[in-house]
Formats: C-alpha cells, structure tokens, sequence
C-alpha cells in the first residue's frame, strides 16, 4: 500500500508539473500571466515539481519491485516519464540560452541592416526598440556566424514575387511588400508562447541576380533563445529550393 501511495503522489506531483509547463505559453499568450511569471515563475516550479517527480518515482519503483507490486511499479514509470518530459523542456531552453549571446535583433547586414517602416507603429507597446546598439554586431559574429545574406539568380522582380510567396507560405503576417522598393515587413508568431517577432526582407540588384538581406527583430526580451537567426536561416533555406 505504501507503495502504492507513493506512486499515486508521484502521478499527481508530476500532472500538476505537466500543467504548469504547458499552460505557461497559452497562459501568457492570453494575458493571464505576466511574462515574468510564466518563464520565471511557471516554467521553473514546473522543473522543480518535474524533479520532485523524478524522486517520487524512483523511490516507488523500488519499493514495488521490492514488494512484486506491477500495478504501483506502472503508475509510477508513468510518472517517471511524465517528469523527465517535463524537466527536458526548461533544461532545452536554459541549454539554448547558453549556446548563443543575449541578443534579440538579428540581421545578415551588419553594417546597413534591413530598415522597418510599416511594423514601427505595431510596435508601439513593445519593450524592445528597433536601434541596434553598438555591440549586436560583435555578439551576433561571434553567435551566428553563418547567418549571411544569399544571392539568388533570378532578377528583383522574379525574386520579389519568390520571397513574398515564401513568406506567405511560412505564415508570417504581411505588413507591406512594395515590390519598387524590393521591401516586404512582416510579422511572425511563435507557436507556444505567441511572441511577436517583425521580419524585414531586402532585396538589391547584385550582378546579374538578387541579393537578399533579411533582418528578425522580438519585440520582447532581452534573449531570443537563436529564435530570430532560425527563422532568417529557414526562410532564406526555402528561398533557394
């Protein structure tokens, strides 16, 4: 029975974790929590309650292999499994915000990065300002080096309708694209916690094709976790299929 009970904690430590971790993203999405607290708050207790879980587990499988109790010994693996899933997704986040610098403004031209004018008045609430400061440039060499600029060999106007076509498949939410200008703004959504990240596509005459330039810039956040280098690598990968 002791075993038993302490599977059934472990079920219910390791559920009320699973809650906290997959409600914090829609939770914040909605405006029912702060950001503050579904990444600080939400997403760490969600770890600990995971490891809690871990714990409980551990000590239930033993004591129902000790006792030849297969019932206890399956709720708790559920409840070992449920735990470590928990505990995997705040370790990935912290991993990936150790892996790259603390920067949320990403561009493929350092020196004259893609400008935003349509978005600007979207961004009216938003924490972080379009102006890069001066060491971006340095923390996105060292962090993303091979986010670079692509050629293309069709002409602007061919390339145009190809990038526009792109971003549109990608779901980004259009906010100009003015093809004399070779120019599109856009804004892109991130799936679990509803970030609002503006993209700027720049498209030059360069020989006898197109260079683009794309520039991914989160509105909130001090660290985009490598979102913004992603998403400018996956949309210029597409381009060129």
């Amino acid at each position: 029975m002791r075993s038993m009970r302490v599977s059934l904690a472990a079920v219910i430590v390791a559920a009320v974790a699973l809650l906290l971790l997959v409600t914090a993203g829609p939770g914040y999405r909605i405006g029912l929590f702060s950001l503050e607290l579904a990444l600080l708050g939400m997403l760490r207790w969600a770890a600990y309650g995971g490891a809690a879980g871990v714990v409980l587990s551990a000590i239930a499988i033993y004591w129902g292999r000790r006792h030849q109790l297969r019932g206890a010994q399956a709720v708790a693996a559920l409840a070992l499994l449920t735990s470590l899933v928990v505990i995997a997704v705040p370790l990935e986040f912290m991993r990936r915000a150790r892996a790259v610098p603390p920067i949320h403004d990403i561009s493929t031209d350092l020196e004259n990065p893609p400008a935003f004018k349509a978005v600007v008045p979207l961004r009216a609430d938003a924490p972080n300002a379009l102006d890069r400061p001066a060491d971006v440039n340095e923390q996105q060499r060292t962090g993303y080096p091979d986010v670079k600029p692509v050629t293309l060999p069709d002409p602007p106007d061919r390339a145009f309708d190809h990038a526009l076509q792109t971003a549109q498949a990608m779901d980004w939410e259009i906010a100009s694209a003015d093809k004399s200008s070779g120019t599109i703004e856009a804004t892109d959504t991130t799936t679990w916690f509803g970030f609002k990240d503006d993209v700027a596509v720049r498209l030059t005459p360069w020989g006898a094709g197109t260079r683009v330039d794309v520039r991914s810039v989160s509105r909130v956040g001090i660290s985009d976790i490598g979102t913004n280098a992603r998403r400018i690598q996956a949309f210029l990968e597409r381009l060129q299929e």
